[in-house]
């Protein structure tokens, strides 16, 4: 048996908002149930451990203040997308969360980067996830494939548009995540047939996730090139990013799961700096 490859850890900087008004009062997606209670005292606190665990790792987190009748507010990853310190802002399909995007847009425009205002509906990096030099665009629940034309345009990067199947998987950084520059993870049955076809020529060497690692969002990862925070239900998952080199860090997100969301939800990678 071969050694695992060595993985290098990049630095990283991430723009989170704490879950002070978590709450699920509505349901958008499959996870989401009202009538199931919450705690925003135990999301707050997984919360925090997740941003303590970036800020161990040697990485930048900067906040976003959280706004009053905004409980999802917290998915940080849906605010925007962000590249080479461009940004394209988010407009959401659900009026629940449509004053989401001013917010997000607002925070960026006042540190300084080169915003563009949506036309389309997209819903940030909850759809829109860089792999190398290459964008990787979902639709199918959330985000207007025309939208990924828009994208491509401003980002001047090749965007690959994949066609989301499975309403559980609504995001498609609940069915795929980033591990490296030219590596991904992904589950297989949350794409159209088409869309599958696409990622074995593109990433042949991917790892494939299976029905119970994709159910307990396990995909819902962030990697910095060698650390994987990921769900700590993914065990299976977690062994076989082991056995590529990587290292999985198991986190307790349970609370915010409760309306759909893990570790890369909650997190927005900032690429690039401000124009100024």
């Amino acid at each position: 048996m071969s050694e695992p490859e060595q993985r290098t850890a990049r630095r990283r900087r991430y723009l989170m908002c704490p879950p002070e008004h978590f709450d699920v009062s509505y349901s958008i997606n499959p996870w989401m149930n009202p009538e199931k209670p919450t705690d925003a005292s135990i999301a707050l606190l997984q919360w925090s451990r997740l941003r303590s665990l970036y800020l161990d790792l040697g990485h930048d987190v900067e906040l976003i203040e959280p706004e009053p009748g905004l409980p999802d507010m917290v998915f940080a990853a849906n605010g925007a997308t962000v590249v080479d310190g461009r940004v394209l802002s988010a407009r959401f399909r659900f009026r629940q969360r449509e004053a989401e995007g001013p917010a997000y847009l607002e925070w960026f425009r006042e540190h300084g980067f080169r915003t563009h205002e949506a036309f389309w509906v997209n819903e940030g990096e909850g759809d829109y996830l860089l792999v190398g030099d290459r964008i990787l665009a979902g639709t199918g629940f959330r985000t207007d494939q025309r939208s990924h034309v828009e994208a491509a345009r401003f980002f001047r990067r090749e965007v690959v548009t994949l066609d989301l199947v499975d309403p559980r998987f609504y995001h498609l950084d609940t069915a795929l995540a980033v591990l490296d520059d030219d590596l991904i993870m992904y589950y297989p049955e949350a794409f159209s047939t088409w869309s599958r076809g696409v990622l074995r020529s593109l990433y042949p060497d991917a790892v494939i996730a299976g029905d119970h690692d994709a159910e307990v969002f396990g995909l819902n990862a962030v990697s910095d090139g060698k650390h994987v925070l990921l769900a700590q239900e993914a065990t299976h998952l977690a062994d076989q990013l082991a056995d590529r080199g990587f290292t999985p860090i198991g986190v307790d997100l349970s609370e915010l799961l409760k309306s759909g969301g893990s570790a890369k939800c909650c997190t927005l990678e900032l690429r690039g700096e401000p124009a100024r």
